[in-house]
């Protein structure tokens, strides 16, 4: 077999995109939030500004995924455009830490949820990350139908759940927000950023690009469709939380999905809320299985990895030999808590690779303008360029206000230099 087979339809691919993307953010983001800005109308904004803006890039993606729609999606866009060695630093830091570090994160979270309905030691909660990673990990490895499935339920649950508390929260009495002190760069800057990353993970979908049924078609309707359900959902659990919550307890509250859930439908209440929790972040991380292996499966398949994890299980029709290394890769992650450094550092690592991905838009419409292009990027250049300027914005606040995480990160993604030229150098055939 040379391909991976399409099997995946919109349904699939939406759900692919709002799973990876609602993880706990939205029930843990918004008291960092509140401490940093005035208003309700301006945590507001924010969250739609942040939504709007990765939109934005979505569209970029949409665009690249429908005129190349093949599996590995960014990396390829960057090989396109770029060459072999800006494919390969981005295969580097997503296989080595990026999906693996944000799987692991994931995973330990579930876990110190799960504490809250059973009591577990701090060996049971490893024991339970593994349990989670292993388990999902197989199952994708099993077949994609399979893994699909489980993204269909658990995040048609979270979604409902989601709603649920919502909802109650809508109907419940209302709380008298003061005006705060006046906005601050710093303060809006910090905000912003979280935002963002509450956003993250919108490109994943263009991983499994290569599996999707009619991409040219489906890859723009599902990153639209996702991103819109995804902005939909956090901009109104964020007038739920206001609604029920004053900023100043929004700001102390370190739960704050929890806190609202409680207030509205009391303790039994919070329970929801940690159920809700729970089922988003495992289909977060089934999402994150599914696609983030397809990156090493492409980056093998152009000789730039090991020849192995570019094979297509003869049975299961996936990638199961790079799924298996990466749920390997992910759990000594997780035993040696070496996942809790990666986490700061992978957000503005792969954030460098979101960036040159959208500019992609542009370079390739010059290198190749005669290629077929079935979607074009919609409000092309303004939404492109405003996406790049706030991207590169989001960079430099970084390395400003953050100088030893960026620099990390920085330094993660420039260790992929010297391990290109040597790769280049073997070349290895197995």
């Amino acid at each position: 077999m040379d391909q991976l087979p399409r099997k995946l339809g919109l349904l699939d691919a939406t759900l692919i995109v709002v799973g990876i993307v609602i993880g706990s953010g939205i029930f843990l983001l918004p008291n960092l939030i509140a401490r940093n800005l005035p208003s309700g109308t301006a945590i507001i904004g924010v969250w739609v500004t942040a939504g709007v803006l990765s939109y934005f890039g979505a569209l970029a993606y949409a665009e690249l995924g429908a005129m190349m729609p093949a599996t590995g999606g960014q990396y390829v866009y960057l090989r396109e455009a770029y060459g072999d060695w800006c494919a390969f630093l981005c295969g580097w830091v997503f296989a080595l830490a990026v999906v693996p570090g944000g799987i692991a994160f994931l995973a330990v979270g579930f876990a110190i949820y799960l504490d809250q309905f059973i009591p577990l030691s701090a060996g049971a909660r490893t024991a339970v990350s593994l349990a989670l990673v292993s388990g999902l990990s197989a199952i994708n490895a099993i077949g994609v139908r399979e893994g699909v499935w489980v993204q269909r339920i658990f995040t048609s649950l979270k979604i409902a759940g989601l709603l649920l508390v919502i909802g109650a929260a809508m109907f419940a009495p209302g709380a008298k927000n003061p005006e705060l002190p006046p906005l601050t760069y710093g303060g809006y800057g910090i905000a912003m950023a979280a935002c963002l990353m509450a956003y993250n993970g919108w490109s994943y979908v263009s991983f499994v690009a290569g599996e999707v049924k009619h991409p040219e078609r489906n890859l723009p309707r599902a990153l639209a469709l996702g991103m819109g359900l995804v902005m939909a959902l956090y901009v109104s659990a964020n007038l739920a939380y206001l609604h029920v919550m004053r900023i100043p307890d929004i700001a102390v509250s370190e739960r704050v999905g929890a806190a609202v859930a409680e207030r509205v439908m009391g303790p039994t209440g919070a329970t929801v809320l940690s159920a809700v929790v729970l089922l988003s972040i495992i289909g977060a991380i089934n999402g994150c299985i599914l696609t983030g292996a397809r990156i090493p499966f492409a980056q093998a398949r152009d000789g730039l990895f090991f020849a192995s994890f570019g094979r297509i299980h003869p049975r299961f029709e996936t990638p199961a030999f790079a799924i298996a290394m990466q749920a390997v890769w992910t759990c000594v992650l997780i035993v040696t808590g070496s996942y809790e450094s990666l986490s700061s550092y992978t957000i503005i690592s792969a954030w460098i690779f979101y960036t040159m991905s959208v500019a992609a838009v542009w370079v390739l419409r010059r290198k190749t303008p005669d290629a077929p292009r079935p979607y074009r990027m919609w409000g092309y250049p303004v939404t492109l360029w405003l996406f790049v300027a706030v991207s590169l914005w989001f960079l430099v606040d970084a390395v400003v206000n953050q100088p030893k995480v960026s620099l990390i990160a920085l330094g993660l993604a420039a260790a992929g230099v010297p391990a290109f030229f040597l790769w280049r150098r073997l070349r290895p055939t197995t």
